[in-house]
């Protein structure tokens, strides 16, 4: 299985606008594109940063179901969040693979 992961630190001010649009509208959105079975949102309860940092990850099957969703819909999935939230969050991703 392929996880990937959205590291993201959101300004306190703004943290739970954040949460509902991204449960509301942006999940929905990745889901919709049919190459992830599910997700998980989780909260970082000891982060050193300042802001409320959040982990959304999404599972897919395989690598290549992770690639058509990255080369067909992430950069303009990406491209609405920024806009949505400009300069209020800092994201970094990460791709995992489960080991058996």
């Amino acid at each position: 299985m392929i996880i990937f992961n959205d590291t993201v630190i959101v300004d306190e001010a703004v943290h739970e606008n954040w949460l509902k649009w991204v449960k509301e509208v942006h999940i929905p959105a990745v889901m919709a594109t049919g190459y992830f079975q599910s997700y998980k949102i989780l909260t970082v309860i000891d982060s050193p940063n300042e802001g409320v940092t959040y982990c959304v990850q999404y599972y897919a099957d395989n690598i290549e179901n992770f690639n058509h969703f990255y080369n067909k819909h992430f950069h303009q999935l990406q491209a609405i969040h920024n806009q949505q939230f400009e300069n209020q969050f800092v994201i970094f991703n990460t791709l995992m693979k489960t080991v058996d």
